[in-house]
């Protein structure tokens, strides 16, 4: 698991332990504790993945809500998650492998993912995806 899973998972156990209340305040967090590199701690594309399967209700224990400022790129990032996630559900076999989940996103757009798929396949991986909605 890349640093930008790890993060993920350390910002899903803060709010699961009430050490902070919203999901960009735990994700800001754990990249704090996680990441040594201010601008890798910032980067948008796995923050706006965790927050868009935030938003949409889709990480267990998270209600669905509103966790960011909208913008395009939030906009797009969310979009592929979401994506992802119903991929994975109907094909179990993708979670083994980000570049083919990614590539399944993308539907035959030339575009290299930037780390969304490890956000979401961290969570994936952990049980905290919900697997119906």
């Amino acid at each position: 698991m890349n640093i930008y899973g790890q993060v993920t998972l350390m910002a899903v156990q803060l709010i699961e332990t009430k050490q902070v209340s919203t999901p960009l305040d735990a994700r800001n967090l754990a990249a704090k504790n996680i990441i040594i590199s201010k601008s890798s701690q910032k980067k948008s594309c796995p923050k706006n993945a965790f927050l868009g399967l935030c938003e949409a209700g889709l990480v267990y224990g998270i209600p669905r809500g509103i966790y960011s400022e909208k913008n395009n790129a939030q906009k797009k990032n969310k979009e592929y998650v979401i994506k992802a996630v119903e991929l994975l559900r109907l094909n179990l076999e993708l979670a083994d492998d980000k570049n083919a989940l990614w590539a399944a996103v993308m539907n035959g757009k030339d575009m290299s993912h930037n780390s969304q798929m490890d956000v979401v396949l961290a969570l994936w991986r952990k049980g905290r995806i919900l697997t119906t909605v």
